[in-house]
């Protein structure tokens, strides 16, 4: 065996290793930096950002699940022009690599706002847009249940942005690889997948839905054997990278997601339930490479095919 090496190459950008947080699971990252150095991670995505300040959806918006959760948070943020002027200065302080920043908007005009904006922040490296959000204009279907629409909102952003776009997908769809193929037709640079499965829970205490907006995103363990499928079949489809994602929770996993297809990796939810699983993945990656007889990450994206 030679040196083990985990970098991984993402849209040009050299990576330490495939690991990265997903948005909405680790905040604007200095919370997490309190607790481990964050500059050890390939590099993280930000809580999703819209225009303005949104407070989010009514309590509860959160219900456990055996091998997951369901969240309804509904995109909390401050807004844009918050994010830019305080949360970016203060990550400043302890993360010294291009962040990913992640971008939902309710209309062509807010993503293109939003994206044009974040594009300009020398921290930005990467803006992965969020397209499970509804379309106020489109009768309040997500933009990423619709080829067309998918298609529309990656021209949109790829032209007033010069960093690359990454459009994080829906599984809630009858075809996922369709949806893909669209945002490599409209410019993307990479595909991340899958955002959240639609689920809910009922009290049986009260007979009544756990979660006050009904039906919420599951993700966890449960959802990793459907997300490595998307992702195997989404290689096939295309030749842009993608990042893996979905119910990620060991080095093991990581590897399995890259043989997949994955050209890197995003962890969600185990970073609620375990704050410190992206350092316990990166320290535990040489180990399980070594043991399968894996050199070099960047040459096993796509090994199953």
């Amino acid at each position: 065996m030679g040196e083990i090496n985990t970098t991984v190459d993402l849209c040009g950008t050299k990576l330490a290793n495939p690991v990265i947080p997903a948005s909405g699971t680790f905040g604007y990252g200095y919370e997490f930096a309190e607790l481990y150095d964050i500059d050890m991670l390939g590099t993280f995505s930000f809580k999703g950002t819209t225009k303005d300040a949104r407070f989010g959806n009514p309590t509860p918006r959160i219900a456990e699940c055996s091998a997951g959760m369901i969240n309804a948070v509904g995109l909390q943020n401050p807004g844009v022009e918050a994010v830019i002027n305080e949360e970016l200065p203060k990550l400043e302080r302890c993360f010294h690599k291009p962040v990913m920043a992640n971008v939902s908007g309710f209309s062509i005009d807010e993503y293109t706002y939003v994206c044009e904006k974040l594009d300009a922040c020398p921290q930005v490296g990467f803006i992965e847009v969020n397209i499970s959000c509804p379309n106020v204009h489109g009768g309040g279907m997500a933009f990423g249940t619709n080829a067309s629409a998918a298609e529309e909102v990656t021209r949109a952003v790829k032209s007033v942005t010069t960093k690359p776009i990454i459009i994080k997908l829906s599984p809630n769809v009858t075809d996922i690889t369709e949806i893909a193929k669209a945002c490599e037709s409209g410019g993307a640079d990479a595909v991340s997948l899958i955002n959240t499965l639609l689920g809910m829970r009922i009290d049986l205490k009260t007979k009544k839905p756990v979660l006050k907006n009904i039906k919420g995103g599951f993700s966890g363990s449960a959802v990793f054997p459907v997300a490595l499928r998307m992702v195997y079949d989404i290689y096939e489809a295309v030749s842009i990278p993608i990042i893996g994602m979905g119910g990620i929770s060991s080095a093991e996993d990581v590897i399995e997601m890259m043989l997949a297809g994955a050209a890197a990796v995003q962890v969600g939810a185990m970073n609620l339930v375990n704050p410190f699983i992206c350092k316990e993945i990166i320290e535990e990656l040489p180990m399980v490479m070594k043991k399968y007889g894996i050199n070099n990450l960047n040459e096993i994206t796509g090994g199953a095919h």
